[in-house]
């Protein structure tokens, strides 16, 4: 499993950004290409399974964008059973099933027996 980590700095209208601890680098005109880009360049690096990946900003001239090579990859969305079944037919995966809720017993107690009454 790969992980790349970039900084994205903007500058009179061009993102650049550069690999984090590593030697890849590239520019475009706008973060949405420099993200295609930049995932391309790490599975030249690394193509050992499904790529994830994430654009966070950190202001408006600069951000952070890291690309995951292989590994667990989520696919799905919110929902469970039939919606996270995989492909070609085969059956959903039975649930866990919920851990059993333990009942507190609530005992009740008496006006009289706090030594004081409501009604009083």
């Amino acid at each position: 499993m790969g992980v790349f980590t970039f900084v994205l700095r903007s500058s009179g209208g061009q993102w650049n950004a550069k690999q984090y601890e590593g030697d890849i680098e590239a520019s475009a005109s706008s973060t949405f290409d420099l993200q295609r880009l930049l995932v391309k360049a790490a599975l030249a690096v690394d193509s050992s399974g499904g790529v994830q990946s994430s654009y966070s900003p950190v202001s408006p001239s600069s951000a952070v964008f890291q690309v995951i090579v292989g590994g667990a990859v989520f696919v799905g969305g919110g929902g469970g059973g039939a919606a996270a079944a995989p492909a070609g037919g085969s059956a959903p995966a039975a649930e866990a099933p919920a851990p059993e809720k333990k009942e507190e017993k609530v005992e009740e107690e008496d006006d009289e027996d706090m030594g004081f009454s409501l009604f009083d």
